[in-house]
């Protein structure tokens, strides 16, 4: 059943994905890891008789335990570094029991405090702060996914990595954090667009960018039931679009989820979700897998304003159902780029309309 034909994100489960066939489940054996440096490239996943010929996909995935090559916190952090640009930050330093200098990470203001040392030290923000509450991104993950776009867009630029405000990216749902598009404007020099459904997040962003003066273009999204609509407008062209969706599906799970985590940390029960986060940033009816197959039903009306569209995808064992989503979108290619961090793995899905040959044109600004 066609996304666009199911009123209910519930109905969706109902259509037979073709990850369940034979021709699929063989294709997945055929899956050649080659070891390339830090990474290990996954490529060259035949799946003519379960796909449209024409997708003729390459998926990458980065099998890997250490952040980017050219992430900044690959070697951990400066704290000596960090306090002496935001000073603040040592009361909430402490010793491990290695005698290294750490904060308390179950401490949520020793983390927002820790994320203002570290954009200001890395990214050149120099006043950065959040409403209490609001989700508090780990910035090297952050980083990583910023990096891993980098490589993406190398692979139709000459293998020349992308730099410069020609290049033009959209962030969907910013957050309140604006952490991406600060990042990426930071290490890149891309000129990025922000996104929310949230007022009060876009609201905290454009108060980041004032008091950084900064310009980056935000918006935001009136319809819930849109990821793309609305956020894309008549003239928009993107290199990349990026998206850290709401990956809980009620209340309950991301209850049950930050509790979960708490565990981990050897601490008891807490009602601070994920050590925060509005309820727009961790949930929403039908989880990811709703959120990024809305995306990808949507991306089809901007095919050609777009070169690349990305989102994270928390949970692997949804990848098969999105990806057999993008088949059913006629997509012209895709990857799935896996990261990590310490022993965290994430992910990221990407997809393209636009043939390989057309690429090129498209990033230097020829393709009409």
């Amino acid at each position: 059943m066609p996304l666009a034909s199911t009123p209910h994100w519930q109905d969706w489960k109902a259509t037979p994905p073709i990850w369940q066939s034979p021709s699929w489940k063989s294709a997945r054996t055929k899956l050649r890891l080659e070891t390339t440096g830090i990474v290990r490239l996954c490529a060259a996943c035949e799946l003519t008789d379960g796909l449209d010929t024409h997708l003729k996909e390459s998926v990458l995935m980065a099998t890997k335990t250490t952040l980017h090559p050219r992430n900044q916190h690959r070697e951990g952090y400066d704290f000596t570094r960090l306090v002496a640009d935001t000073p603040a930050l040592e009361a909430f330093t402490t010793l491990n029991p290695k005698g290294q200098t750490t904060i308390s990470f179950q401490d949520p203001m020793a983390v927002r405090m820790l994320n203002r040392a570290l954009l200001k030290t890395h990214y050149g923000v120099e006043d950065w702060d959040i409403p209490e509450n609001a989700l508090c991104p780990p910035i090297p993950g952050r980083v990583d996914y910023i990096h891993c776009l980098a490589d993406l867009l190398a692979g139709d630029n000459k293998k020349q990595i992308p730099r410069g405000p020609k290049y033009k990216a959209l962030d969907i749902g910013t957050g309140a954090s604006l952490v991406y598009p600060l990042i990426g404007q930071s290490e890149y020099g891309w000129e990025f667009t922000g996104t929310d459904i949230d007022p009060v997040a876009i609201t905290s962003a454009k108060q980041i960018c004032n008091r950084n003066t900064l310009n980056i273009p935000l918006r935001l999204q009136t319809n819930r039931e849109d990821t793309l609509k609305g956020a894309i407008q008549t003239g928009d062209r993107f290199h990349v679009i990026l998206c850290n969706p709401p990956f809980h599906s009620s209340m309950e799970e991301a209850n049950r989820g930050t509790q979960r985590k708490w565990r981990n940390l050897g601490k008891g029960k807490s009602s601070t979700l994920n050590f925060g986060g509005h309820n727009t940033e961790l949930w929403c009816p039908g989880g990811e897998v709703w959120f990024i197959s809305n995306m990808i039903e949507q991306s089809k009306a901007f095919a050609k304003q777009c070169l690349w569209f990305t989102s994270l995808v928390s949970k692997k064992d949804n990848l098969p159902l999105l990806l057999n989503n993008l088949e059913r979108a006629g997509i012209a290619d895709f990857k799935v780029v896996e990261m990590a961090q310490g022993q965290k793995v994430s992910r990221f899905i990407a997809w393209t309309y636009i043939q390989k040959h057309k690429r090129p044109a498209f990033m230097n600004g020829s393709m009409k």
